[in-house]
């Protein structure tokens, strides 16, 4: 049990694979269950991406010491970010606070030009709808939880393989 904490390496590829699978559950959504994403909803899947991709190095470069621990922790502070960016979105549903200009909000338009500029440059999702929930809670809502939950085992394994791993670190 011990290993999927002090492990780089197998805290990297669990960190990867949950990031997967929430990428394949938003992608489920948008593409068998037809729930269009906004610009919000896509900024939230880069934190994934980027997880996944510390992953796959971790593992191409696993020889190198050190890498892997701070892989780990840009694996969480990238996490972090995508718990922040899902916590706004939250707040744009349940109209906290108003979303940015690309959420489909927008300044009255003086002419039919700039009014038609604007109608075909509007997205076709609107961050401030909730498209999905289950018990209350929106889709950007569970992000938080779940980013949040996979950053604190990022930090976690990193203090743990950083303790484990005794290279000197003035070396690197």
């Amino acid at each position: 049990m011990s290993r999927i904490f002090d492990d780089p390496r197998i805290a990297a590829l669990l960190l990867a694979l949950a990031s997967a699978g929430v990428l394949l559950s938003a992608l489920f959504f948008q593409f068998v269950l037809d729930y269009q994403p906004c610009v919000l909803c896509i900024m939230q899947r880069w934190p994934y991406v980027a997880v996944m991709v510390f992953g796959l190095v971790t593992w191409l470069f696993r020889r190198w010491k050190g890498l892997g621990d701070a892989l780990l922790v840009a694996s969480g502070l990238a996490l972090l970010a995508g718990a922040g960016i899902a916590a706004y979105h939250v707040g744009v549903e349940q109209h906290w606070w108003a979303g940015t200009s690309s959420c489909g909000g927008s300044a009255p338009a003086n002419s039919l030009e700039a009014l038609r500029a604007q109608v075909m440059a509007a997205p076709v999702t609107r961050c401030d709808e909730v498209a999905w929930s289950l018990f209350g809670i929106s889709m950007a809502g569970y992000n938080v939880a779940i980013s949040l939950a996979l950053a604190a085992y990022a930090f976690v394994a990193a203090r743990a393989a950083y303790i484990r791993t005794p290279v000197s670190r003035t070396a690197l």
